[in-house]
């Protein structure tokens, strides 16, 4: 079976439409996402943009789930690096979540840590996305958590960790306090036997 060569040459196109839009909505917000702007970092003419999305919020939501999947996937490799080294679920997402890296590099980062005051403005189709973000979030929290642990915990713990990224990003460098006291804090509060 061959494939079409055009076919394959619109899904690279529509690959780094996706990329470039996914990194400006973290970046710079929903209302710092313009069509223009995205498709110039994608290296395509803004002509080309209603051949891969029908309208400026099918591309918000394309960009936020898309987001959303590569930062749970990188997130996902650095908890795993940290369990490897001995880290229980609780603490590798901690870490994970709050490293460095994570914060620092806000255009890759989590989506819901970026956009989460703007996610309930927006149209119903990128609200629907972002409230899947975030049940996506919330569902990584349960799952670190130790079996038995209250229906509760993993919504604080998910609150917890996005609330922590977006001060330490407004504060700058004096955030990497408030990091290191959040992690200590949120492991010494739910990495334990229930």
């Amino acid at each position: 079976m061959t494939t079409d060569p055009k076919s394959s040459r619109r899904q690279l196109s529509h690959e780094r439409i996706l990329d470039a839009a996914a990194r400006a909505v973290r970046k710079h917000g929903y209302t710092g996402v313009g069509v223009a702007d995205v498709m110039k970092e994608a290296g395509l003419t803004h002509g080309g943009f209603y051949a891969h999305f029908k309208s400026r919020d099918a591309l918000l939501a394309a960009a936020v789930e898309h987001a959303g999947n590569e930062s749970a996937k990188c997130l996902a490799r650095r908890m795993a690096a940290l369990a490897e080294r001995g880290a229980s679920p609780v603490r590798a997402l901690v870490e994970a979540y709050l490293g460095d890296t994570h914060v620092q590099a806000t255009e890759l980062g989590c989506p819901v840590a970026a956009l989460g005051t703007e996610m309930p403005r927006q149209a119903d189709d990128v609200r629907e996305v972002s409230r899947e973000r975030i049940t996506a979030l919330i569902g990584m929290a349960r799952d670190a958590l130790p079996p038995g642990s209250p229906e509760h915990h993993p919504f604080a713990l998910a609150s917890s960790l996005v609330g922590a990224v977006q001060l330490a990003r407004a504060l700058g460098e004096e955030g990497k306090a408030m990091l290191r006291a959040t992690s200590q804090t949120l492991i010494e509060q739910y990495d334990r036997k229930v």
